[in-house]
């Protein structure tokens, strides 16, 4: 047994020992200071020299492999724990893994329907329903996927405006006025159809005494749970293979809108986003629209072999 394995294995039996790890516990390490080893052999360099940039290097080769930043994180702990111990040793004078840090993981693309789903989640209608809650659900749905608005926006609407509304509609303007992030104030226009379901919904919505545009059936503002709640069980009667919550319709709306006019900065200011790089991954969702068209679409696209 070489030096560097004679150490590693003190080390596992340190862990195993005075830590009082778990067995499975102590198999990833070996996995982990197995591959730890096998960098050091490649570089040609002993475990008691390694350097910060062979750890990254290292680290960067396991990421061009494929390994996730989770993935790299996990053994880069088990690294640090490795040479931690071999300082309270005093065989080496650094931790070379201190500083070094797994890749971050790509931002996830957020989840948005197509626009048949949008569409038809929109046109729902249910028979079985009495008419106050259908008219004030069919609204929700109309305003959240025609405005883009967050969920904590549209339950803070008022009827109308006054001194104390964090939000209202202006149905003579064909606006919607909402407090959003960072107590930012936005006007957002409403199309036709959701204008058409809210005019439908104050009707019936009849003169409570709360001043919240959207009520429960106890008359009381309604929440953004019960929004949750009432869009999961309208997508799912609609016949929409996933379960649609309140942002995925906000995602929708951005995604769409892009789609047909390229303007970002334009959604940027419907959405209300402080800065255009949080708006700047619809781009990216819009990317993968086209690549899954151009996919189903043009003859070339799954050729794998043969002349270019």
């Amino acid at each position: 047994m070489d030096a560097g394995a004679a150490l590693v294995e003190r080390y596992l039996e340190h862990v195993r020992v005075e830590k009082r790890l778990a067995e499975r516990t102590v198999e990833l390490y070996a996995l982990d200071l197995r591959k730890l080893q096998a960098g050091a052999e490649a570089a040609g360099v002993p475990l008691l020299q390694v350097q910060a940039a062979h750890v990254r290097r290292w680290v960067a080769q396991m990421h061009g492999a494929g390994r996730s930043g989770r993935g790299i994180a996990l053994i880069l702990s088990g690294w640090r724990g490795f040479y931690t111990w071999l300082g309270r040793e005093g065989l080496v004078n650094a931790n070379p893994v201190v500083d070094v840090r797994a890749p971050r993981a790509p931002r996830p693309l957020p989840k948005a329907l197509s626009v048949d789903d949008s569409v038809r989640l929109a046109s729902f209608h249910r028979e079985d329903q009495d008419p106050w809650t259908e008219a004030r659900d069919a609204a929700i749905v109309e305003l959240l996927y025609g405005c883009g608005l967050r969920v904590g926006e549209l339950v803070g609407l008022d009827l109308q405006a006054s001194a104390q509304a964090r939000g209202w509609i202006d149905l003579d303007a064909a606006d919607a006025h909402v407090l959003g992030k960072g107590a930012k104030r936005r006007s957002v226009p409403v199309g036709a159809q959701a204008l058409a379901a809210l005019k439908a919904w104050i009707a019936a919505r009849g003169q409570a005494l709360e001043p919240a545009l959207f009520l429960n059936t106890r008359g009381r503002r309604l929440s953004a749970h019960g929004v949750w709640t009432l869009l999961r069980r309208r997508s799912l009667l609609a016949g929409l293979a996933t379960p649609v919550h309140p942002h995925m319709l906000r995602h929708s709306f951005a995604s769409h809108v892009l789609q047909s006019s390229a303007d970002l900065r334009g959604v940027q200011e419907l959405l209300g986003h402080a800065h255009i790089a949080t708006t700047q991954v619809y781009t990216r969702l819009d990317f993968q629209h086209l690549a899954q068209a151009y996919d189903a679409a043009h003859p070339r696209a799954r050729r794998k072999g043969g002349a270019g």
